[in-house]
C-alpha cells in the first residue's frame, strides 16, 4: 500500500502548521528551493563518500548528479549528505579501524536530518559495510550505488590486475628480476580509471554481496565504472529510492537468513575476500539474523569457486561483466540460492535472475567446472584459534594446506618490518611466520598485514609462497598461504601470544584444524608470564575503539552498536 505524503518522515519537519515547521521550510527557502519542490514529496538522502583522494569514488562527484536526476524523476527530492570517505589506498594504520565510525555516522546523518529513505553510494572496501550497518540500524528504505571496478591494467601488452598483480611483480622485484625502471613503468598503468579494484579483491565481493542481500539493482555491482551504464544504473538506483519509500521498503523487510545464504554462497562461488566473512558476520548482527563461523565453514564445504577471477583465477572484472557479471552467475547456482529472498526492487532474488545468461563460461563456470573444487573459505579452530580463524585455500600453494613447520614469531610489524629480509634470518620454505598484535585491539583496527612478505633470501632461491599465520587481516587482493583472523587475539592475551619462535606449528586445511604443539598447561603458563605490549590510546575515537571493539568472530562491530537496540525518533523542538 502506498504511503501518503503525511505519513513521510519529513512531514514531521515540512508538513506541518506550527512554528518549527515554519523555520525548516523558511531555511529550505533561504537555499533558493520552493515550496513545491519539497513539501510533500519523498526527500531522499545521498550518502556520498566522495573525496579528493578517494581514488575507488573519485567520480562520485559526477555520479551524485545522475543519483540526483532520477530522484527528481521519479518525484522526490534529493538531499546530498557528505560522509566520511574511507579511501583504502590512503587511510592508515586501516580503513577498517574507521568503519565503525563511517557505520555510526550514517545512521545518525539519516536518523538525524529530514529523511525518508537514502541512496548509499560507496564501493572501496570497508565503506559497503559501513554504509550498510548504518542502514540496517535505522532502518528506513535504503538502496546501495557500487562504485563499480576501474578498467584493466596494461604495461607491456600484459593485462594486470590492481593489488594481485602487485604483490606478484614485487616479489619479483625483491628477487632481482624487474628492474627500478620498469616497477616505474608498471607503476602508471596498473590503476588507469577511477573505480575500485577490478580484481576480485574485498571492493569487488562486498558490492557483489551487497547485490546478493539485496542492497542493489539487479546486475549494478558488476558494471565498470566508467562504461556509460553506471550513470544509467545511477539514475535508475534514485528513482528506485523514491518508489521504496512510497511502498515504506526497509532493511528489516528485505533482510533474512535466506539472504545471507544466497550472500555466502556468492562469497564462495566468487572466491570472494577472507574480509568479507567479518562484515557478512557484523551486517547479520546488525539485522538480528543469527550467523557464525560454522555457518560460514559449511557453505565453504558446499560452494565451490566457480568464477575465474584473480586472485582465485586468471580474469578481472571486465570480463565477469561482459560474461554476464552477478546475475549471470547466480542463474548457474540458482539450485543453491533462497529464490524467494526480497530485494529492493520488490521483486525476489529468483525473479531479478529469471532471465540471466551466461556468454563466457570460462570466465564464469558452471558447478560442474569449477575454479576450485572446495570452498573459497576454510575456517579453521584448535587450541591457536579456540574462535577460530579463516584462510584462502584457493590462492595457496596446494603443499601448504597440510603442513607442520618451526614458527618464526614476529612481536608486531616494525619487528617483522626490520627483520623479513635480513640476510642471516633462521628460516627455510617450510618455516611457518607468525606475526602477533595485529588484531582489532593489537594494530590497532587489524590491518592488512596477513600477507607477511616472504624473506628475501627466500625469494632469491625461487620460493613464492609459505605459511604465515596472524591474527590480522590481508587484502583481498591478495594470495598465498595465509591463515588470518584468529581469534581470540594475542594483545588481549590469546593463545597466539604465547607462540615462540621454534614452536612446532601443525595446519590441516581439509581437517579444518590448527595448532601449536603445546599442552594446555604450557599455554596457560607462558600466558600468566605473558604481559601485554606497551600501547595506550588516551584519547579521542582509537580510544573508544580500543575498549569496545568485538573481535573477529564477532564482526568487529561495537558492543553498543551489536543487533537491533532501538533508538528513538528526534524530537522535533
Amino acid at each position: 500500500m502506498k504511503k501518503k505524503p503525511e505519513e513521510l518522515r519529513s512531514h514531521r519537519w515540512f508538513g506541518v502548521q506550527d512554528l518549527r515547521a515554519f523555520g525548516h521550510r523558511s531555511r529550505m527557502l533561504q537555499m533558493g528551493y520552493r515550496h513545491e519542490e519539497f513539501v510533500g514529496k519523498p526527500i531522499v538522502g545521498i550518502v556520498n563518500t566522495w573525496s579528493g583522494i578517494n581514488p575507488c569514488h573519485f567520480h562520485f562527484q559526477a555520479r551524485v548528479e545522475d543519483v540526483k536526476r532520477g530522484i527528481i524523476q521519479a518525484g522526490g527530492f534529493p538531499v546530498e549528505l557528505p560522509a566520511l570517505s574511507l579511501s583504502e589506498p590512503m587511510v592508515k594504520p586501516t580503513t577498517m579501524l574507521y568503519r565503525n565510525l563511517l557505520a555510526m555516522e550514517t545512521e545518525e546523518l539519516l536518523r538525524s536530518h529530514p529523511i525518508d529513505g537514502a541512496v548509499l553510494m560507496g564501493g572501496c572496501d570497508k565503506t559497503t559495510p559501513a554504509l550498510l550497518m548504518g542502514a540496517i540500524s535505522m532502518d528506513i528504505p535504503a538502496i546501495f550505488l557500487p562504485a563499480g571496478p576501474m578498467l584493466r591494467g596494461n604495461w607491456k601488452g600484459k593485462v594486470l590486475g590492481s593489488g594481485s598483480d602487485v604483490w606478484k611483480y614485487w616479489a619479483e622485484k625483491t628477487a632481482g628480476n624487474i628492474s627500478d625502471a620498469q616497477w616505474k613503468e608498471m607503476e602508471a598503468g596498473i590503476a588507469r580509471s577511477f573505480g575500485h579494484c577490478m580484481t576480485m579483491g574485498t571492493a569487488s565481493t562486498l558490492t557483489a554481496l551487497a547485490e546478493s542481500l539485496g542492497f542493489t539493482l539487479p546486475g549494478a555491482s558488476s558494471i565498470p565504472a566508467p562504461d556509460a551504464s553506471h550513470p544509467r544504473m545511477a539514475s535508475a538506483t534514485g528513482e528506485m529510492a523514491v518508489e521504496m519509500i512510497w511502498s515504506d521498503r526497509k532493511p528489516s523487510d528485505i533482510l533474512s537468513r535466506g539472504s545471507f545464504d544466497n550472500a555466502l554462497m556468492t562469497q564462495m562461488g566468487l572466491g570472494g575476500s577472507t574480509n568479507a566473512i567479518i562484515h557478512l558476520i557484523a551486517l547479520a548482527r546488525r539485522a538480528g539474523v543469527p550467523l557464525d563461523l560454522a555457518d560460514i565453514d559449511e557453505a565453504s564445504r558446499e560452494m565451490p569457486v566457480t568464477v575465474n577471477l584473480q586472485p582465485s583465477g586468471s580474469k578481472l572484472m571486465e570480463d565477469f561483466y561482459y560474461a554476464g557479471g552477478l546475475p549471470g552467475f547466480l542463474s548457474t547456482i540458482r539450485d543453491k540460492l533462497k529464490l524467494d529472498a526480497a530485494t529492493v526492487n520488490g521483486r525476489t532474488l529468483g525473479e531479478n535472475i529469471a532471465d540471466a545468461e551466461v556468454y563466457d563460461d570460462d570466465v564464469i563456470r558452471p558447478l560442474n567446472r569449477p575454479v576450485y573444487a572446495a570452498g573459497a573459505t576454510a575456517v579453521l579452530f584448535g587450541n591457536l584459534a579456540p574462535e577460530g580463524c579463516v584462510m584462502k585455500p584457493s590462492a595457496a600453494d596446494p603443499r601448504l594446506l597440510r603442513h607442520e613447520g618451526p614458527a618464526l614469531v614476529f612481536r608486531d610489524y616494525n619487528e617483522m618490518a626490520a627483520q623479513i629480509n635480513r640476510d642471516d634470518l633462521d628460516v627455510t620454505a617450510d618455516t611457518v611466520l607468525v606475526l602477533q598484535n595485529a588484531g582489532p585491539v593489537g594494530g590497532p583496527g587489524m590491518p592488512e598485514w596477513g600477507m607477511l612478505p616472504l624473506p628475501k633470501k627466500l625469494l632469491e632461491q625461487g620460493v613464492r609462497d609459505m605459511l604465515r599465520i596472524s591474527d590480522a587481516r590481508m587484502s583481498g587482493t591478495s594470495y598465498g598461504a595465509c591463515i588470518l583472523h584468529v581469534s581470540p587475539e594475542s594483545h588481549i592475551g590469546g593463545p597466539l601470544a604465547a607462540v615462540r619462535t621454534g614452536d612446532i606449528i601443525s595446519v590441516d586445511v581439509e581437517n579444518r584444524q590448527i595448532e601449536v604443539k603445546l599442552t594446555d598447561a604450557e599455554i596457560a603458563a607462558r600466558l600468566a608470564e605473558w604481559q601485554p605490549p606497551d600501547r595506550d590510546y588516551p584519547r579521542g575515537y582509537n580510544h573508544m575503539f580500543a575498549r569496545h571493539v568485538g573481535q573477529a568472530h564477532e564482526g568487529c562491530d561495537f558492543d553498543f552498536l551489536d543487533g537491533r537496540k532501538g533508538v528513538p525518533e528526534p524530537e522535533i523542538h
